[in-house]
């Protein structure tokens, strides 16, 4: 269970942009979650695209609509499993190409920013109760590859254990 949220001024985006950043953040988080590309996998997964007027942001000390500037904050919230400095590295570089995809743009503008949030386990509540990645794991056996899949059950193991 993963939720991106990806807020930007008003009409930075559009309908295109989004519809491919649907599928392309997405898979930006899956695939170093999951070990791989798994479509299936997406349904576990939110973008939610939040935009707000000129005048309710502000860069710099300034408000946007007094001084322009080309602004976006993802705000991304994972399960816990076993995710390292460099699967946690890796989302935020994808994320930021895939928005400079969407964007049309060679790089992203240095006022885009990722913040990248463990929910630790026991903290994710779905379905009626708490959910585990074991939960996800039990019922999504086969998306992952098995060294994943052993990997996060150790993880957790060792995190539940402390």
């Amino acid at each position: 269970m993963t939720f991106i949220q990806v807020m930007t001024p008003r009409g930075r985006l559009s309908v295109e942009q989004r519809r491919k950043l649907a599928t392309t953040l997405t898979d930006a988080v899956l695939i170093p979650e999951v070990g791989r590309l798994a479509p299936e996998a997406r349904r576990g997964y939110q973008v939610h695209f939040v935009e707000r007027e000129l005048d309710m942001i502000a860069h710099g000390g300034e408000l946007l609509c007094d001084r322009p500037s080309d602004v976006m904050v993802l705000d991304v919230a994972v399960m816990d499993c076993c995710w390292t400095r460099e699967d946690r590295a890796a989302v935020i570089r994808n994320l930021l190409a895939a928005l400079a995809d969407a964007c049309e743009m060679e790089a992203p503008s240095p006022a885009w920013w990722v913040n990248f949030r463990v929910i630790e386990e026991g903290c994710w509540g779905s379905r009626g109760g708490v959910l585990s990645f074991l939960d996800i794991l039990d019922q999504g056996a086969s998306v992952f590859p098995p060294e994943r899949a052993a990997a996060i059950r150790t993880a957790l193991a060792v995190k539940c254990d402390r």
